[in-house]
């Protein structure tokens, strides 16, 4: 049995978006362990006397069909009176006690495939401030950043999956960093290899930021991060993006990689492989 409690504050002022994305986000973490999402609660913390109670029926209605599409359900929650609206859910899932996935299982030479862009965390903020149109966001990036992890790890466990994780608040080089230090081993990021959503990089080279990055980069330069590509300080600040609902990062042998990324976008999944991991200590090397 897994159990994971996960909730988010708005990433969009649409509230049935904001439903199906901390409902997708929450699920995630049984995915990414090669789990089956049984059950789930509802965790709520709303402004009844400051918003209208339409929004929250919108955003459970957003959370239910996101559960109802992952096959499980919906059993109850619980809901407390709060200044901001927050959501998510307590999920259970089961897999089988010799088949559970972590973040520490990487080995030297395995290839590092990803299931969705980065870049989500600025775009939410840039549409937030004006600087993005939030139509854009929801043709372009939306869709995806909703989308259930459940599909990529179907497809994944046909292969032989030494680790992963679902990208999430920690960046890409962040969640990197877990994956490095639970291996005791080296993990090598090719930058141009890294799907991003459009319009991410303008948005930071516009001055777009969020509350995230300075301390994920700070987290990852701690845990010892060589940038050896010449990069645009916009171009850096992706790396340390936080994603809500982001996609898995599927560490596995370098010699099925291919197959599992073709696989994955055959079944409409933006997969990419963005790397490897390496013998010797934990760091990360940005080429």
């Amino acid at each position: 049995m897994i159990n994971t409690v996960d909730f988010i504050t708005p990433p969009v002022d649409d509230p049935y978006w904001f439903g199906q994305i901390a409902a997708a986000n929450s699920i995630s973490d049984v995915y990414s362990m090669g789990g089956v999402p049984r059950t789930a609660l509802n965790v709520v913390m709303f402004p009844a006397k400051h918003l209208d109670m339409g929004v929250l029926r919108e955003i459970l209605k957003g959370g239910h069909d996101k559960v109802e599409e992952a096959g499980a359900v919906l059993v109850g929650g619980h809901t407390v009176d709060d200044e901001e609206p927050k959501y998510g859910l307590c999920v259970n899932g089961v897999v089988h006690p010799d088949r559970v996935i972590t973040n520490a299982g990487s080995r030297p030479g395995d290839a590092l495939v990803l299931t969705k862009p980065l870049g989500s965390g600025v775009l939410f903020n840039a549409v937030r401030s004006g600087k993005y149109p939030f139509a854009e966001l929801e043709r372009e990036t939306l869709p995806q950043v909703a989308a259930l992890n459940g599909p990529a790890m179907e497809i994944a466990l046909g292969f032989d999956i030494h680790a992963c994780t679902d990208i999430t608040g920690f960046g890409i080089l962040g969640h990197l960093l877990e994956v490095s230090e639970g291996a005791g081993c080296g993990v090598v990021v090719e930058y141009r290899r890294l799907p991003f959503y459009p319009g991410a990089l303008e948005m930071y080279e516009k001055g777009e930021t969020t509350g995230s990055n300075k301390p994920n980069r700070a987290m990852v330069e701690r845990g010892g991060l060589r940038i050896e590509v010449s990069l645009s300080r916009a171009e850096e600040e992706l790396l340390f993006d936080p994603q809500t609902s982001g996609g898995l990062l599927i560490s596995l042998p370098a010699d099925q990689a291919a197959s599992l990324e073709e696989k994955l976008r055959a079944a409409g999944i933006a997969a990419a492989r963005i790397g490897e991991v390496a013998a010797g200590e934990s760091g990360i090397r940005v080429v």
